[in-house]
């Protein structure tokens, strides 16, 4: 995980990004670098996001690692071929936060359990109140909802069609991740 303390009790405000199905096109078993392909306007999104002034953070669950099929090192290398990607397009992901732990399961970290988001709230120093969380999720939504966070439920990947986990409803809906993200530009101007 890439770490990057906040100054001096200034908050930040940031963005919540899930990864599959939002940055990534989604893939039932993500374990190899060639399988990651961020969506064409991502690294754009992204940094758009990075020029307004919001701190980007991912927070995935990644259930694949407990069911054996990568470990965390191999999911932190498909994370660095992430950011490589996302980079020559000019964007930064400032860290990724990632849950293990596979369904059902009493962790504190699995979406929509907000686990992640208070780590990298303390970590970051970052204003929930100032902060969105955008996915393509019901799962996403449930978890922005339950951090207090505004949320952008995006029309890739899931598309808000899993329902029958989640009934909760998002603040606003974007195509994309880059529709989300011009939403939060006009929103914040």
């Amino acid at each position: 995980m890439l770490r990057v303390q906040g100054s001096n009790g200034v908050k930040h405000k940031a963005v919540f990004l899930d990864r599959d199905g939002t940055i990534l096109r989604p893939i039932l078993v993500l374990t190899k670098p060639t399988q990651v392909r961020p969506y064409a306007v991502a690294a754009r999104a992204i940094k758009l996001l990075n020029q307004l002034g919001y701190l980007v953070v991912v927070v995935t669950n990644q259930p694949i690692i407990e069911k054996g099929f990568i470990d965390e090192r191999g999911v932190k290398k498909l994370h660095a071929v992430l950011q490589k990607k996302l980079a020559k397009g000019g964007a930064l992901v400032r860290a990724f936060y990632v849950c293990p732990h596979r369904y059902p399961s009493t962790c504190r970290c699995r979406k929509p359990n907000i686990g992640l988001v208070r780590r990298a709230q303390k970590e970051f120093k970052i204003d929930l109140k100032k902060s969105f969380f955008v996915g393509d999720s019901t799962r996403d939504v449930q978890t922005g909802k339950n951090a207090g966070i505004k949320t952008i439920l995006v029309r890739t990947g899931e598309g808000g069609k899993d329902t029958r986990f989640y009934k909760a409803k998002a603040d606003y809906v974007a195509r994309d991740i880059l529709g989300a993200v011009k939403l939060i530009e006009k929103l914040s101007g």
